[in-house]
């Protein structure tokens, strides 16, 4: 039957649902009934049209209230119907429950529940499941309480003779157990655990091994939560699975590993006592022949090595243990089938969209230079083994590895002895799929074991570059991968020993004729372009040759990850890339691409990020671009906030927008404003962008404020004349996001304001009330992070320097972290109007700074090269100290400095 008679059937089948009585003692139309089984049969086609028809009809249907009575007679009662028909029945029944079940007559759920419960050990094990499913969303639609002997009923049922009605309660239970783990364990219930938890332990002995399976499980969702009911019984739970550490059933094993594996982070103390055996056993799991037993095991290993006593308790085992992870290490067969391991050459293939990954923009942070490096990332996120991630994303051999790293970092130099002797027979390996997994434990033993491995370095990296070319991609990926993990070493020895080499490589790698291998040289390549930065200079014009090359070359996915190397080669090398034949290159191919994609298209978002950094980095080299790119990021942020507007006031008709399409275009106009300077003044000028930056500052979503924050700050430094009217409207907005609970919105709220008070000068002074108090709290707050500690003392220096007299008077509540917080950060603009404003402010009140006088003069010694006014401002402030004290006491004060910071002050200041 086609979809053209589902039409007339479902009139037909609408007055018979209407005729149809409801009573309690519901009995189905037998016409209704074959219409309803036959939109079921119909669902099953593969045919998308008849699909999404038979879709429009079940959502009608819904219209009547007796429709979910056939679902449940078809699922419960009608033992002639095939079993996928009648599952499906019940699956369309659970979706109406999650959707309308608020507004089921009270005889359609009464007879629902009754069915669920007579029916729960139907003899089908898909039917049986079903009713489980069904049961649970009943349950976590707030029917826990209104199903009160939902929870009675099923636990007796487990006594049952019937093994069918005894596994379908169990299953149910278990279901309920993970939805509603929080409800069961509250008053709302009257702890229903004390009861179940004793019952489930009973079972862990039972012959069946689906039962036994079941206990387990049902146990285990209660262990992270430190349930009261299952610390009760603690040990009678552990006891119980140590007896079933050997059980024939490889799902039992497996939840017997999960319950060890978080009993590590819960109960370390109960397990303390029986650790040898226990590691043993793991040990022993870790290499099940079932791979899901191996995997939960080898959780085990990356949980241990973030307890504090991992290291002595595993000591006496890592000979041992070290062979089996790197064993985990390799490909399995199956891996290879599904990475296509056998397919060396795919680039011309275009890649399907469920390949490409959702990338997530990381919005803008202020951040200090230090003298040590570049700018500190709060959090480094890029390292992790990432190295095949088509096949489920986690897997034995990404756990065995991450677990070598994590170990590798517990140990560190210690690990080589047990891992040296593998390593040379691995990576010399005759078989690609061995000496693959060794380049893998090479990459991911780097970050640990990084000292120990430097004297076998300069024989192991030009072995990589030379498995560069080697004829199987997937060595050619990994060896990308761990390359990057050491580009650090490569990057501090003489650039044509080992950089040069690597980078020529690398760039043939970007233009690899295989997708995977294209993708791994392009990331490792952001890595050392990080690494590198302004080393890369001299190989500028070869770099973007590769670049713009891939740009023809690459299919979609590997497209996203080339405009990432692209930014982080801009970020890296900075105003060296504006060079008239460098933009030539690199400019057209990327404006091309901007110009093909549509406003509403995500790919928007990596090309932006991309463009940012460029535009930071090219400066006026940027100009000619500006204008078109500036104007789309305008229109996107205005285009959001509309949509965002309409979404507000008719949720139902209008859907809301991605707001990260206006995050990444905020970001891009920082970038502009950044690299352009006072140039952008004109593009400003012709826009609305500040009324919209009025809008954004108050959007609820935190990343939209920090965005708009940080381009308040860049449009302060290139065309303040426009901000400037804004002020009394953006002050209280930016006081009111002095809060730390957002840490990166307050951090760049707070460098705006620094950023504000330098161009207001004087007339900063009305607005200091709205802001000081909560710098200070922020300054003192214990486990502030760092880039938010430098910034706030920043502002208050720079606030203090153009209201002295509003700021001083604080000077004692924050003197002392404010130095801290600035003694490392290196000589720049921003620190040199911070100090000024603290000299001003000790002039203007001397006593505020008498206690902790040894803070200031460790935080003026940070100085390396002051410019001479601020060296004499130091200079009066410390002998006007000295002079007030006299000489007998400064000599007694300067005594309990540190050696070095008594000959500096000496030598600089002659104090």
């Amino acid at each position: 039957m086609g979809s053209s008679n589902i039409c007339s059937v479902s009139s037909c089948l609408w007055l018979y649902l209407q005729q149809t009585k409801m009573e309690y003692e519901w009995k189905p139309d037998e016409q209704g009934l074959q219409q309803i089984l036959q939109l079921l049969k119909e669902s099953q086609s593969p045919d998308t049209t008849i699909q999404r028809t038979v879709q429009q009809k079940l959502e009608q249907l819904n219209q009547y209230p007796d429709f979910n009575n056939y679902l449940i007679f078809v699922l419960t009662k009608l033992k002639s119907e095939d079993e996928p028909t009648r599952s499906l029945s019940g699956l369309i029944l659970k979706n109406n429950v999650k959707a309308h079940f608020q507004n089921f007559p009270n005889g359609v759920t009464d007879f629902i529940k009754s069915e669920c419960l007579n029916n729960i050990g139907d003899s089908s094990p898909l039917i049986r499941a079903t009713v489980g499913i069904l049961i649970t969303t009943i349950a976590s639609k707030g029917e826990l309480q209104n199903w009160p002997d939902l929870l009675p009923k099923l636990c007796s049922l487990l006594d049952s003779e019937d093994y069918n009605t005894c596994e379908g309660a169990f299953g149910a239970l278990q279901k309920i157990c993970e939805d509603s783990a929080e409800i069961l364990d509250s008053d709302v219930l009257d702890r229903p655990l004390n009861i179940m938890i004793p019952k489930f332990l009973q079972f862990f002995k039972h012959s069946s091994p689906k039962i036994r399976s079941h206990a387990v499980a049902c146990v285990n969702q209660f262990i992270i939560s430190r349930t009261q009911a299952l610390m009760l019984h603690i040990d009678s739970f552990i006891e119980n699975l140590f007896a079933l550490a050997e059980d024939e059933e490889p799902e039992v094993r497996k939840n017997v590993c999960r319950a060890l594996v978080m009993l590590l982070e819960v109960r370390m103390d109960r397990l303390l006592p029986h650790m040898h055996n226990i590691v043993e056993y793991m040990l022993q799991r870790t290499q099940d022949q079932d791979e899901n037993v191996a995997l939960e095991a080898c959780e085990f290993w990356l949980t241990l090595a973030e307890q504090p006593i991992c290291k002595d308790v595993l000591v006496r085992h890592l000979p041992k243990l070290i062979p089996v992870l790197v064993n985990g290490m390799k490909y399995s067969d199956i891996d290879i089938i599904l990475l296509k391991g056998d397919v060396e050459e795919d680039e011309t293939i275009p890649d399907s969209e469920q390949d490409i990954r959702p990338r997530f923009h990381r919005s803008r942070t202020v951040a200090q230079q230090h003298d040590e490096d570049g700018i500190e990332e709060e959090d480094d996120d890029d390292d992790e083994i990432d190295d095949d991630d088509t096949i489920s994303d986690w897997n034995l051999r990404k756990c065995s590895a991450a677990a070598l790293d994590v170990l590798a970092n517990v140990y560190r130099d210690e690990l080589l002895p047990h891992i040296l002797p593998l390593l040379k027979e691995l990576l010399f390996h005759h078989e690609w799929v061995v000496k693959e997994s060794g380049i893998l434990v090479l990459g991911a033993i780097a970050e640990g074991c990084m000292q120990g491995m430097i004297p076998y370095l300069p024989e192991l990296i030009p072995h990589l570059i030379q498995c560069l070319s080697d004829k199987k991609a997937l060595v050619r990926s990994i060896t990308c991968w761990t390359l990057s993990r050491y580009a650090h070493w490569v990057v501090s020895q003489p650039p044509d020993t080992y950089l040069k080499p690597l980078m020529t490589e690398l760039l043939k790698r970007i233009l690899d004729s295989n997708k995977r291998v294209q993708e791994a040289a392009c990331s490792a390549f952001a890595t050392l372009e990080e690494e590198a930065c302004t080393e890369l200079v001299p190989y500028l014009a070869y770099i973007l040759d590769t670049l713009v090359f891939a740009f023809s070359k690459y299919q979609h996915k590997n497209l996203l990850i080339l405009y990432d190397a692209i930014g982080t080669l801009a970020d890296s090398v900075g105003h060296h890339l504006n060079k008239p034949e460098y933009i030539q290159m690199l400019m057209p191919p990327l404006i091309q691409k901007w110009n093909m994609l549509k406003d509403e298209d995500k790919d928007l978002f990596p090309l932006l990020e991309c463009l940012s950094s460029v535009a930071t980095a090219l400066q006026s080299g940027f100009l000619p671009y500006c204008e078109p790119v500036y104007q789309r990021c305008v229109n996107l942020v205005q285009k959001t906030l509309a949509q965002a507007m309409l979404n507000n006031a008719q949720p139902d008709q209008y859907e809301a927008p991605d707001k990260d399409f206006m995050i990444v275009a905020l970001d891009l106009l920082s970038g502009l404003a950044e690299g352009l300077g006072g140039n952008i003044e004109q593009l400003v000028a012709r826009s609305n962008i500040l009324t919209l930056m009025y809008q954004c500052m108050q959007d609820k979503m935190p990343e939209v404020r920090q965005s708009s924050f940080a381009l308040l700050g860049d449009l302060t430094k290139a065309c303040f004349q426009h901000v400037k009217p804004c002020i009394a409207d953006f002050m209280p907005i930016l006081g009111t996001n002095l809060n730390p609970e957002f840490i990166s919105v307050c951090n760049n709220a707070t460098w705006a304001i620094g950023e504000i008070s330098i161009q207001m000068g004087i007339e900063m002074q009305p607005y200091i009330p709205m802001v000081l108090h909560q710098l200070v709290e922020i300054i003192n707050r214990p486990n502030t992070p760092k880039t938010l500690l430098e910034n706030t003392a920043i502002t208050i220096g720079r606030l203090g320097y153009v209201c002295p007299q509003e700021v001083a008077p604080m000077l004692q509540q924050f003197i002392r972290p404010w130095c801290t917080s600035l003694r490392n950060i290196r000589d720049n603009e921003e620190k040199d109007s911070a100090f000024r404003g603290i000299c001003t402010m000790i002039s203007v009140n001397p006593s505020g700074v008498i206690q902790d006088f040894i803070f200031f003069c460790d935080a003026v010694a940070s100085w390396i090269n002051p410019k001479d006014d601020l060296r004499d401002m130091f200079c009066k402030i410390l002998h006007g100290f000295k002079n007030q004290v006299g000489d007998e006491n400064w000599r007694r004060f300067s005594d309990q400095f540190p050696p070095p910071l008594k000959e500096r002050l000496a030598a600089f200041y002659g104090v």
